[in-house]
């Protein structure tokens, strides 16, 4: 089967916006030679996340979609059940803070007393809940097109995004088919998937027929994220740690890795790909696509 990649960037629902000022900053400096230069750097914000009355942690974030983002730490987190009734959810731009209100009443207090104020990729979690969450998940068994993946991967790296404009910061795409939905950035690669989790509550979006594509290393933590999201399918860019393999055979989870141009491993789930794409038909990865600044 040969494979027509286009460089069609419609069908998006949510996409990045590089060009947002709030996003970036334009920094001076010099570079190897000496030489001034200005580049746009991402900027960081610090959000504290309310659940009722109860402060539950603060996160370094580059300050867009707060309300999904607040949302979906919450939900990954366990702290809001399923079916739980969210009335509402309140951002308070000059205090940089979240409420999300419910009917219920939280319970996380003493939990809570050694909780971590972090930023970047070393978002401070409750782990003991989320691995207690996983028990029972078991994921559903679906049938992955490797011509999905090599469509997905070129219409991704394709896009226009804050990693392509600036670097440091990890994206995370939802995706149906071979079609991207929604695509997050953030400087640590949870709060982007964090921030799909919270849209795909807020907007009542099934998770069982998707596909979650992320920039950043599949690690135990990324694995279970998208199993507690019910999401069946989660294939990166990047490597792989051994817990994340361990528990994505265990929930079932489909597990793809180092997706380059022609190139993937599949170490989780290689029995439910359907090769229906030669990846002969498949260019190599265009360097173009690569950050600005990065090496070939």
């Amino acid at each position: 089967m040969q494979l027509a990649l286009s460089d069609d960037l419609s069908g998006y629902l949510i996409a990045p916006d590089p060009e947002a000022p709030r996003l970036t900053r334009a920094v001076e400096g010099v570079d190897h030679a000496g030489q001034p230069m200005r580049i746009s750097v991402v900027e960081e914000r610090p959000l504290t996340i309310f659940l009722n009355g109860q402060e539950i942690v603060t996160a370094m974030t580059i300050g867009d979609y707060p309300q999904y983002l607040a949302l979906g730490f919450l939900r990954n987190q366990g702290m809001l059940a399923e079916g739980e009734v969210v009335r509402g959810v309140e951002y308070d731009e000059d205090l940089e803070t979240v409420v999300v209100r419910t009917d219920g009443q939280t319970t996380y207090e003493e939990k809570l007393k050694k909780k971590t104020r972090t930023s970047g990729c070393a978002v401070g979690t409750v782990f003991g809940d989320m691995m207690e969450g996983l028990e029972g998940v078991r994921l559903p068994q679906v049938q992955v097109r490797t011509s999905d993946l090599y469509a997905l991967a070129a219409k991704i790296n394709r896009t226009p995004s804050l990693y392509l404009e600036a670097g440091a910061i990890h994206g995370t795409v939802l995706c149906q088919g071979d079609r991207p939905l929604v695509y997050m950035e953030d400087v640590g690669r949870h709060n982007a998937v964090d921030k799909i989790a919270g849209w795909m509550l807020s907007e009542g979006v099934t998770a069982e027929d998707k596909l979650l594509y992320t920039t950043g290393r599949l690690t135990s933590e990324m694995v279970i994220k998208t199993a507690m999201m019910g999401i069946p399918v989660l294939a990166s860019r990047s490597g792989f740690t051994a817990w994340g393999v361990e528990i994505a055979r265990q929930v079932g989870l489909t597990l793809i890795g180092r997706m380059r141009g022609k190139r993937f491993v599949c170490l989780s789930g290689e029995e439910r790909l359907l090769r229906d794409a030669d990846p002969e038909a498949v260019g190599d990865e265009d360097h173009k696509y690569r950050r600005k600044g990065a090496p070939a």
